[in-house]
C-alpha cells in the first residue's frame, strides 16, 4: 500500500480550495454539479470534471487520515436531549 502523502504540486487551485472541494463532496450527500455550484457562489470556477479528478486522487487519503483518527479525552461530545418521565404513570411531561 502506498502511504505517501499527496502532493498538491502543479495543481492551478490552492490546496485549501482543493480540500474544502473534496470534502464537501465526500462528507455531504452532494452531486459534482452541486460542490461546483457552492465553489462558485464563492467566486471560485472550476468544472464538475475537476472536481471529480481531485476526488479520485484526494478522496483515500482524507478517508485514510479521517479513520486513522480516534478520538481523544479533549474531544466534545454532545448527547440528545432525553425526555424526562413522571414515577406515577410514566406519562412523559
Amino acid at each position: 500500500m502506498n502511504t505517501a502523502t499527496v502532493s498538491y504540486k502543479r495543481h492551478r487551485f490552492a490546496p485549501q480550495i482543493i480540500a474544502h472541494a473534496v470534502w464537501l463532496y465526500y462528507r455531504f450527500p452532494l452531486s459534482l454539479r452541486l460542490v461546483e455550484e457552492m465553489l462558485l457562489e464563492r467566486g471560485i470556477v472550476v468544472s464538475y470534471e475537476t472536481i471529480r479528478r481531485w476526488g479520485k486522487k484526494f478522496g483515500p487519503d482524507y478517508a485514510r487520515r479521517l479513520r486513522r483518527k480516534q478520538p481523544s479525552r479533549d474531544d466534545i461530545w454532545h448527547l440528545d436531549e432525553g425526555a424526562p418521565r413522571r414515577r406515577e404513570g410514566g406519562a412523559m411531561i
